[in-house]
């Protein structure tokens, strides 16, 4: 060991001043709070981002490809093309829709039911096929997706645009007419003879009147449809006919005009039977999935029914015609719980070819999403993806950028509050200088008889780098393990979270051994860093001025 060393180690534990002992102690500590703070503080800001990115890969792919028309029904050419990418695993369709969801008195609008192939989306069915999705993991105890499509169910069929009406023909007397007749021109020229031939009546049974003679009834069209005027002699009253058994007189109902309706219009269930009160009608079903607090808001629970409706307000122009919205019911087979609120109160899951029949479009995707190897990798392959589908038609991207604002902020507030707590290092490199200044100016005689007897400036130099490293790493030390057992209890005593307002229910913590290691090679570069202006200052220090107060 050369004397620098030594005598570095001796001015820290030098016992003639005490404050000088108290200010190294005080010196370290500076530093390991600084380097705990840090430590600790991307270590949550790293569990965030890992704990959201596993919440969003739980229920997305890592790649989508969207057409940006609402017709892709060549999404199977689709789907061959982008499995031969290097690094895709599991490719499948899925449409997605907002619907309104009820249970009861209990409704949901804005939930995403997204359509998804039970096989490819989410395994079922396969032996050793790569599923799309994460989501069987999620599944709490108790459901079963292998009722999520039914026996024999196929893609709907597109529907037909509505005909055109027939063309009228023209006759050669169109052009002499000066018009086209409509095809109901004759009925209702009849209808205007049949009027003037009533008209003509009533005149000529007036003139007979004032004439004081009865006239001689004609007929007439108008008698032939039963239409005769009761009233056309004045004074005399047609009987009328009253059929054998028919009520007579005045009639009030056995409650009297006084008794009370229902304030329930409600049809009895002989009338208007209610299927989602039928098991063997429920179990006919078609199966859907939802998230945990969304069968809560709904007070659903496995086996139950709910009434799935597209939000459309009145009727709905589609195709050429117009349509009332669509309501169809599915048999709830099991229940998610992602951890994402936002996924747990709005997201469902549903056989795609049921979801397709919400809408006339037929056998038609929103788009084609894939599963990778490396979910690191994710964006080289959507380039890849786009480059091989480059006509215009499609747009891809990779799970990052579909969440490009949750992430992005993440990054920001990660870079940040490492920024700022990395200021208490820099205010404990404060403290080391200090510390330094003080150690120099206590020793200057001893840094003269050091020089007086052949010293050079460059070992008087290493001896306060020497100490200022030595807080540096002995702070550093203490502060990684304070930080590793801050960490430790945040992971096993669990600090709570709301989840309305961070969308997990518990702090999420994740020690990288990565981001400590850098952690201390900052301190300690900081800590030398401050040593350098103390130790140059007693470097040139000259014997003479060290001997001079004596």
């Amino acid at each position: 060991m050369s004397y620098p060393i030594e005598v570095a180690l001796r001015y820290l534990g030098s016992k003639k001043r005490a404050f000088i002992s108290v200010g190294t102690t005080f010196a370290i500590l500076g530093v390991a709070l600084g380097v705990a703070a840090l430590a600790t503080v991307m270590s949550v800001t790293g569990g965030f981002q890992a704990e959201f990115r596993d919440k969003v890969l739980g229920v997305n792919a890592h790649v989508l490809v969207i057409k940006y028309s609402t017709d892709f029904r060549e999404y199977r050419s689709v789907m061959d093309q982008v499995a031969q990418v290097p690094g895709v695993i599991g490719v499948a369709p899925f449409s997605i829709n907002p619907m309104m969801l009820t249970h009861g008195d209990a409704t949901a609008t804005g939930v995403l039911v997204k359509g998804v192939d039970p096989a490819r989306s989410l395994g079922v069915g396969t032996d050793g096929g790569v599923p799309v999705l994460d989501l069987p993991r999620h599944i709490l105890p108790g459901g079963d997706l292998t009722g999520l499509r039914r026996p024999g169910a196929k893609p709907p069929e597109r529907a037909a645009p509505p005909s055109l009406p027939d063309v009228p023909s023209i006759d050669v007397d169109a052009g002499a007419r000066g018009a086209l007749e409509p095809p109901d021109a004759g009925a209702e020229l009849d209808l205007l003879k049949a009027y003037e031939a009533r008209i003509q009546e009533d005149e000529r049974a007036a003139a007979a009147r004032n004439a004081g003679a009865e006239p001689e009834p004609e007929p007439s069209a108008v008698d032939l449809e039963g239409a005769a005027d009761a009233g056309a002699d004045e004074g005399e009253e047609a009987e009328v006919a009253v059929a054998a058994g028919a009520p007579r007189g005045a009639i009030e109902p056995e409650g009297g005009y006084g008794s009370v309706l229902p304030e329930d219009d409600e049809l009895p269930a002989e009338v208007d039977p209610d299927p989602c009160a039928d098991k063997e009608q429920i179990a006919k079903m078609p199966g859907i999935v939802i998230g945990a607090a969304l069968a809560k808001n709904l007070s659903l629970d496995l086996g139950q029914c709910v009434t799935v409706t597209s939000p459309t307000i009145g009727f709905s122009f589609s195709n050429g015609t117009i349509k009332p919205p669509v309501a169809k019911r599915f048999r709830v087979i099991a229940i998610f719980e992602a951890g994402f609120e936002q996924y747990d109160t709005k997201l469902a899951y549903a056989d795609l070819y049921e979801t397709q029949a919400f809408y006339d479009h037929g056998d038609t995707v929103t788009g084609v999403e894939m599963k990778v190897d490396d979910i690191d990798n994710a964006s080289t392959i959507a380039r890849e993806i786009s480059k091989l589908l480059s006509n215009g038609l499609y747009y891809t991207m990779d799970w990052e950028e579909l969440n490009h604002g949750l992430f992005t902020a993440l990054r920001i507030q990660q870079i940040g509050m490492s920024a700022v707590l990395a200021l208490i290092i820099v205010v404990a490199a404060f403290t080391v200088i200090a510390t330094l200044i003080m150690v120099v100016l206590d020793k200057k005689k001893e840094i003269a008889v050091l020089k007086a007897m052949g010293a050079t400036d460059g070992a008087i130099l290493r001896i306060f780098l020497y100490q200022g490293g030595i807080i540096g790493v002995a702070g550093t030390t203490l502060g990684l393990l304070l930080g590793v057992a801050v960490c430790k209890g945040l992971l096993v005593y669990g600090f709570p979270l709301d989840p309305k307002v961070y969308f997990i229910s518990r702090l999420p913590v994740q020690a990288r051994p990565q981001e400590f290691l850098i952690t201390g090679c900052i301190a300690i570069l900081i800590c030398l860093a401050a040593t350098i202006v103390p130790s140059l200052y007693a470097a040139r220090l000259r014997p003479a001025e060290g001997f001079r107060a004596q």
